[in-house]
């Protein structure tokens, strides 16, 4: 059973609390926040799960605020970690966003959505759809930040509706939107020998859908048919046409329960019902032959000011083509701890976005 749920801002205050059983100290929320905020062992970031005087906290960060789980009980964390981000889901799907700011503006509206989700600490339905008989708040929506903000390198606004709420059906003369969203969400991960080649490079992909669709029709999604997934289709061919680029290829995927592949291995169509809210038809995972987005190169040179000293350049070069677009992209770099000093430069020579850190 959980004991305590809590949203907490970047600064570490108490946006939303929900105290189900009474046996975690209030103040629980101030020994989480010090004890992943000063970390000490191993130097790094706090794990997702640890225990600190018999309690036990479960947290994940999203939209710049962190959601955390407190229990007494041994739990499965992998099951409480997928809760909260079911969490993350709903919010999203009824505020239209997940940040700090649309926290506060739908606090009535979240906590409506805590006491039908959870109840005495134990996990009950948090399907989308299932919910919506049982709101009666209606959302403040706000957009996110960085879509208000103007982007870097120039580029262009992504699309905004698919931060409305599945609450906000219909349009100003009362005629009900039927509209659906599918985006191709892709998180790149890459390492970087010393000369700056990629050493060992893959893709975690996933096609999410948002849905406004009047009544939850039937619909079809078309993928390409030069899709090849993993040894399953091996008799295909995948070296001798992936090595050509003629062929998509897949490592593995997985599919959302709604998805009906009757007809996938024939002509690459999912047909499904889509759920209010938004969910991931599809996740996907690759390593065949890509190029990303990005080149990085470092180099190593000793101080001439000093024995003891050395000066670590790190040169990021964005391969973007001039015909796409992308917003609210960040770029980390992690640094030892003993790093004194660093200054980040921009080439106004590259409009592509050519930048240098030492």
């Amino acid at each position: 059973m959980i004991s305590q749920f809590y949203i907490l801002s970047p600064r570490g205050d108490v946006i939303i609390r929900k105290d189900y059983l009474g046996d975690v100290p209030r103040t629980s929320s101030e020994t989480f926040f010090r004890n992943a905020k000063f970390w000490k062992e191993g130097d790094g970031e706090a794990p997702p799960v640890f225990n600190v005087d018999g309690v036990t906290y479960l947290h994940i960060k999203e939209g710049g605020v962190q959601l955390v789980a407190t229990t007494r009980a041994n739990l499965s964390p992998s099951f409480v970690l997928e809760f909260l981000r079911r969490i993350c889901t709903i919010v999203k799907d009824y505020c239209g966003f997940l940040s700090e700011d649309a926290i506060r503006k739908n606090v009535v509206l979240v906590y409506e959505l805590l006491d039908e989700v959870v109840d005495y600490g134990f996990p009950q339905n948090t399907a989308t759809e299932a919910l919506k008989q049982f709101v009666v708040n209606e959302p403040t929506v706000v957009a996110p930040a960085y879509y208000q903000a103007k982007p870097l390198f120039s580029l262009s606004k992504g699309p905004t509706g698919v931060f409305k709420s599945v609450l906000e059906t219909t349009r100003t003369d009362g005629k009900r939107r039927d509209e659906i969203f599918v985006d191709v969400v892709e998180r790149i991960t890459c390492t970087f020998n010393a000369s700056g080649y990629i050493a060992s490079a893959q893709v975690d992909g996933a096609v999410q859908i948002k849905s406004y669709l009047a009544g939850n029709p039937p619909i079809k999604i078309k993928l390409n048919d030069d899709l090849l997934i993993g040894k399953r289709d091996a008799p295909y061919g995948v070296s001798d046409s992936s090595s050509n680029g003629h062929m998509v290829v897949l490592d593995d995927c997985n599919f959302h329960e709604v998805a009906n592949l009757d007809s996938f291995d024939v002509d690459r169509t999912i047909s499904l019902v889509p759920p209010d809210g938004e969910f991931a038809l599809m996740n996907y995972r690759t390593s065949h032959g890509f190029k990303p987005p990005f080149r990085l190169q470092a180099s190593v040179e000793r101080d001439p000011n000093s024995d003891v000293k050395a000066n670590l350049t790190l040169r990021l070069w964005c391969e973007v083509p001039s015909d796409k677009a992308a917003s609210g992209l960040e770029v980390e770099v992690p640094t030892p701890r003993y790093v004194q000093r660093v200054h980040c430069d921009l080439e106004s020579s590259s409009a592509g976005g050519g930048a240098g850190g030492g």
